[in-house]
């Protein structure tokens, strides 16, 4: 057999995924052996895209979008569990929080490793690994009997939803040219926000019919689904790197965000001028300090300090800090003043979500070709704006507030919503250099996702104290909620000051 016509085998071989073909020499001619797999082969990149052409693309973003919805309905399908979890541990809201806190701490601080990950074992690992690992959590916490072990499971969900999120962008800015990255943002974005819109009115169903145990079901579908698909149309890496883990950086961002959590937390036991407090307040201080100054003489620090150069960049994680305060913590509130407030039970509350779920989701696709054609700078801004003043109409209705208008507002915040998502993206790491966007898209999910740990605890503190002052008068509750919405409307206010400071988008280097 001549040598071209044995490589065309071999590539016809690899092309039909039979696995890995190994080859040696003899006298007489070239020898094929197989080895036989269970699951189907690793397939490099070139094979993949001369078998789906240009479709290989957007099949890639589907099968990390399905990876994706499943790791948010994880985080926002358990906001309408809070009050049930309350009463069945008979807990105060203080600490029932730590079941959608601490699910976001973890998907905060495991975004971390994620480039380094990515470098030393390749994308399609990291990304069947933790979707996989999230499938098995969710079983574990349908199983969960004691509300410590629950916290736990949520954890490790945390942990599988922090290693999947950094990824879609990634897929975006790598095999998406610049001219169509807000389109193929928005297409991903669609269903990612259609999801979460969706499931608090599911997971309300399952809750009221099942018990909250139920809800933790409500992703693995689409964990069936992108583990499935991401067999076939994920591509093998085609090298890997073993550079040293910054185990130090890691080290001190994870002491520095957890002491910060735990800070904010425990802020209504021990007051804000406590000696634990202030000792905390101090070693997160510290924390900062010493990963500065690591990261500034480090030759492979976990964040490059180097990234900060860009001003749309540093402003963009201002914007993504922020706005992820009042992101998370919206999404906590409303469905706990719908039902501790108003008295709607848990069905009514989820689907008060899903009119403005569905309003995002359209909105999404059509943000994304404007950000293509317009400054993302100032579509950033119309969407915070628009999504602050839907808080002010909360804050000003209060206790008031109608089932229709609770409807209405969330729409007019979620429009904002849509405007912002694929605006902010494009505008941050739209100026990055390709080596530069593996540490971009963790360091902007990473951002996000802090502001929304702080931002539950936040008002999940503040309206236990609230509620203790006003929860003895008439429409007290309703009152504490009002002051927590107001709140966020001033945070969606400093974002909106930082997004003013992006400069518009330049081409790539």
């Amino acid at each position: 057999m001549a040598e071209q016509e044995w490589m065309s085998e071999v590539r016809a071989m690899v092309g039909r995924g039979y696995g890995r073909v190994y080859a040696r020499d003899d006298a007489n001619a070239p020898m094929i052996r197989q080895r036989i797999r269970i699951l189907p082969a690793a397939l490099p990149r070139e094979i993949l895209l001369e078998r789906h052409g240009e479709r290989f693309k957007w099949l890639a973003l589907l099968v990390v979008g399905m990876g994706m919805i499943a790791g948010v309905l994880a985080s926002t399908s358990f906001n309408v569990a809070v009050p049930a979890l309350s009463a069945a541990f008979g807990l105060g809201q203080d600490r029932v929080q730590w079941v959608v806190t601490g699910f976001l701490a973890a998907l905060t601080l495991a975004m971390l490793p994620t480039p380094w990950l990515l470098d030393r074992y390749g994308f399609r690992r990291i990304f069947l690994g933790s979707n996989l690992l999230l499938a098995a959590a969710s079983l574990a916490g349908a199983a969960a009997t004691h509300f410590g072990l629950v916290v736990a499971v949520r954890i490790v969900q945390g942990i599988a939803a922090g290693l999947l999120q950094p990824l879609a962008m990634l897929v975006v800015m790598r095999l998406f040219p610049p001219s169509i990255q807000g389109r193929a943002t928005g297409v991903l974005s669609f269903g990612i926000v259609l999801a979460p819109a969706a499931a608090p009115a599911a997971a309300g169903v399952l809750l009221d019919h099942f018990g909250w145990q139920a809800v933790f079901l409500i992703n693995l579908p689409f964990c069936a689904v992108a583990g499935a698909l991401g067999l076939y149309l994920l591509p093998r890496a085609d090298d890997t790197a073993r550079r040293p883990f910054d185990w130090y950086g890691v080290g001190v961002l994870c002491a520095g965000t957890l002491i910060g959590i735990e800070l904010i937390a425990s802020l209504r036991q021990h007051g804000p001028l406590a000696l634990h407090t202030l000792a905390r307040i101090g070693v997160v201080a510290l924390c900062c300090v010493l990963f500065v100054r690591h990261a500034r003489t480090a030759a492979a620090p976990i964040v490059a300090l180097d990234l900060f150069r860009e001003r749309s960049f540093a402003m963009g994680a201002l914007v993504s800090l922020v706005y992820g305060v009042g992101l998370y913590a919206s999404t906590y509130l409303i469905p706990v003043f719908l039902q501790s407030a108003l008295g709607y039970d848990a069905s009514l509350a989820g689907l008060a979500l899903l009119p403005s779920g569905i309003a995002l989701a359209v909105v999404i696709p059509l943000a994304g070709v404007l950000t293509d054609r317009c400054s993302p700078r100032w579509i950033t801004v119309a969407g915070l704006g628009l999504f602050g003043a839907s808080f002010v109409m909360f804050a000003a209705r209060g206790g008031a507030i109608g089932y229709g208008e609770v409807v209405v507002f969330t729409i007019v915040g979620r429009i904002g919503l849509g405007l912002v998502i694929p605006a902010l993206t494009v505008a941050m790491l739209g100026p990055m250099q390709p080596r530069q966007l593996g540490q971009a898209s963790m360091v902007s999910n990473y951002t996000r996702q802090l502001g929304g740990a702080l931002g539950v605890a936040i008002v999940a503190v503040l309206v236990e104290w609230w509620v203790g002052l006003y929860g003895a008068l008439p429409g007290g509750i309703g009152k504490a909620c009002s002051q927590a919405f107001m709140l966020l409307a001033l945070t969606f206010g400093l974002a909106l000051l930082a997004a003013v400071g992006m400069k518009r988008r330049g081409p790539r280097r």
